[in-house]
């Protein structure tokens, strides 16, 4: 995976990198073995030895200013890595990786901690050389003792994520000189060395006198470009750029990290945040709402245009948004009732009414992408695929994956016919206006668990019409932000909202999304709760896809069995961000192909900040 955005207890780790540095060299000396500064899942990586920084950065950005954001929910704990507590926005400022990754490749990455990478021609292990003058900001240096601690630490303790992440290390071993090995277990697992270097290193002697598996409101000792600064529990949080900052000469570091401070406010309520933007309470928003889009976005600033409205166009695959059907519930376990609860779904009413059309309907897994599967599987998948037939939906082999098209108005009775022809297959009748089981006599309801203060709900609620139309009783319970993330903590919800973020280089992470070995483990991703034998073999096969074409033919043959699991009722995406902000930015000419920048790359530009100090506009960028 290029990142682990798509994953909500998992920090996303701001760090960047460079290759120059004490004691490192170029490279191997065994035939087919690698050493260098840097790796790429397949190919070369974009940037060579002697790059000196991102394209997608201004490498002489000013340093300086303030900047104030905002997020919806609350928080109570200052460590990302465990499963107890919700932690706050952002953190990821504050720890480094071994590498990271650049934001304009597929899944490249280059060394930050570590300088150097090493492994052989089957990539059964991985070498890190530290860099020496990497340091925690007491000053202290990082050592090969606190790698080997992070990796026990977050395995044994940390989030179910890493434990399955990084199932297949057998053996982590302190070579001395600065270096660390990790070696794999047998089988074909070609990003393990990559995603080894998204490892987060945390301090071993910091917590051999604090609880790592406990939640805290005491800042953490990190080693990245910002350090926690402020904490007002369960309402903001800030974070001051490191003056002496052991990384900032690193070639990728260059451009980056800009604004001296970086404040988050927390609101209850997504409508109170917007007034309190318009009100210059916070300078930058991201808009997730289509009509808030359209239509909120009024009054003097913008008009005048001090806040600036802008959409940016990525390349990232969108992956699965979705409303979630937890098949841990007897109720959800035939698939004939899970895919009738898709058909109650009007896309065309919603996006028209609610989104002013904006959207796009989500028809795969992996959308937006090459990896997404269309018509009917290819040579290459069904190679694949052959092996489990009988095992898997037939339609798999015979049937284009479709999800019903309506024409808007809110008449769905041909899918709603359909969405009953399937339920009573499944044993389902309606009496008395009621969906109750012919046997039991059950009938059918269940909870569709919303967080408040978002634009969930009348979505939901639309939806829910439709599902009555069919007999079927459905709750729409609102509950707070920390109830709701300590229930999909635990599935303990009927059907949710959720998505599955992906990347372009899918692969261990898959596992923690659909494995029969994630279902049952709490504060996993496998919200669907799957337990299927040939979804797990085929996250294997992507994961020892040996190419960029076989990864890409894995990948489809596993989108396929999941759409036709009816697991979900897919919803939309946006092939762009929408972001508003207050005119005092400055941002680079070039926008990465997968990240608009913020906050890493955007700087505070003295000019527009002195004009807006005035009540003057400047000129658009």
């Amino acid at each position: 995976m290029r990142r682990a955005q798509f994953l909500s207890f998992v920090v996303l780790f701001c760090a960047g990198f460079a290759l120059a540095g004490a004691g490192l060299g170029p490279a191997s000396a065994a035939e087919g073995a690698y050493s260098g500064h840097g790796v790429a899942m397949h190919g070369a990586p974009k940037y060579g030895p002697d790059f000196s920084h991102f394209d997608y950065v201004n490498a002489d950005a000013p340093k300086g200013g303030d900047v104030r954001l905002s997020w919806t929910g609350s928080f109570d704990s200052l460590n990302p890595f465990i499963l107890k507590g919700v932690s706050a926005r952002y953190l990821g400022l504050t720890f480094e990786t071994l590498m990271a990754g650049s934001s304009d490749e597929a899944f490249s990455q280059y060394g930050l901690i570590a300088g150097r990478v090493e492994f052989p021609a089957d990539r059964s292990s991985v070498t890190f050389t530290l860099r020496q003058e990497a340091r925690w900001h007491d000053g202290t240096p990082i050592t090969v003792d606190d790698v080997i601690f992070s990796f026990e630490a977050l395995t044994k303790k940390g989030a179910p994520f890493y434990r399955v992440y990084y199932a297949n290390v057998a053996e982590v071993e302190d070579l001395g000189e600065r270096r660390v090995k990790f070696s794999f277990a047998a089988g074909e697992n070609r990003e393990l060395p990559l995603i080894l270097g998204q490892l987060a290193i945390l301090s071993k002697k910091y917590f051999e006198t604090h609880e790592f598996d406990k939640s805290t409101l005491e800042p953490i000792l990190a080693s990245g470009p910002y350090k926690v600064d402020i904490v007002d529990p369960g309402r903001a949080i800030s974070y001051r750029r490191v003056a002496d900052y052991w990384g900032a000469h690193l070639p990728v570091n260059r451009g980056r990290h800009n604004f001296d401070s970086i404040r988050i406010d927390y609101y209850r309520d997504d409508t109170v945040a917007l007034e309190a933007f318009k009100a210059k309470e916070f300078d930058w928003r991201l808009e997730s709402t289509a009509k808030v889009w359209a239509k909120s976005y009024s009054g003097p600033a913008i008009e005048s245009g001090l806040i600036k409205k802008i959409e940016i166009a990525h390349e990232n695959p969108t992956g699965m948004a979705a409303f979630v059907i937890n098949t841990r519930r007897p109720l959800f376990a035939d698939p004939r009732v899970r895919e009738a609860l898709g058909l109650a779904f009007d896309f065309e009413w919603t996006n028209k009414n609610l989104f002013f059309g904006t959207y796009t309907r989500t028809r795969s897994y992996f959308s937006n992408s090459e990896l997404a599967s269309s018509g009917l599987p290819g040579e290459a998948e069904l190679k694949i695929l052959r092996p489990y037939r009988g095992r898997i939906p037939e339609q798999v082999f015979t049937t284009e994956f479709a999800l019903p098209v309506t024409d808007g108005s809110g008449k769905i009775r041909r899918s709603l016919r359909a969405a009953t022809k399937l339920l009573r297959q499944a044993g389902w009748e309606v009496t008395g206006g009621k969906l109750v089981h012919g046997e039991t006599g059950m009938p059918f309801k269940f909870e569709f668990l919303v967080q408040s203060g978002g634009a969930v709900e009348r979505i939901v609620q639309a939806y829910a019409r439709n599902l009555e139309r069919l007999g079927i009783a459905i709750d729409v319970r609102l509950v707070d932000t920390t109830q709701y993330a300590e229930r999909i903590k635990l599935f303990d919800f009927d059907m949710m909202w959720g998505g599955f973020g992906q990347s372009l280089s899918p692969g261990n992470e898959q596992r923690q999304f659909w494995s029969s070995a994630a279902a049952d483990v709490p504060g996993s991703r496998n919200l669907i709760g799957i337990r299927d034998p040939v979804v797990d073999e085929l996250i294997e096969t992507i994961i020892a896809a040996s190419d960029r074409e076989a990864l890409i033919a894995a990948s489809r043959a596993l989108d396929r069995v999941l759409l036709w699991g009816h697991y979900v009722v897919p919803l939309w995406h946006l092939r762009s961000n929408r972001i508003a902000y207050w005119d005092i930015f400055g941002r680079p000419e070039v926008t990465a192909r997968y990240d608009h920048g913020f906050p890493s790359a955007w700087w505070i530009d003295p000019d527009r900040l002195q004009a807006m100090e005035r009540g003057e506009t400047s000129p658009s960028q």
